[in-house]
């Protein structure tokens, strides 16, 4: 993947996340920030770290890590 590509969607998700932050339904726009963490996540880990190419056990412990942490957020508010 071209690191260009992945900086426009970094770009492209953030800007998703902050239009999301100001939207009037909580509960949906809290799992569509939590699925924006994840794919910024996976741009980060597979573009620009280039772990699609790198040891298997590192790239799904990055990528576990980041579902972790997307679901104990949305979990976890109330």
């Amino acid at each position: 993947m071209n690191a260009f590509l992945c900086w426009l969607g970094l770009v492209v998700l953030s800007l998703l996340s902050l239009w999301l932050v100001t939207a009037p339904v909580a509960s949906w726009a809290a799992l569509a920030l939590s699925v924006a963490a994840l794919g910024k996540a996976w741009l980060i880990v597979d573009g620009f770290m280039e772990l699609r190419h790198g040891p298997r056990l590192w790239r799904v412990s990055l990528l576990a890590w980041s579902l972790c942490m997307a679901s104990a957020l949305y979990f976890g508010t109330p």
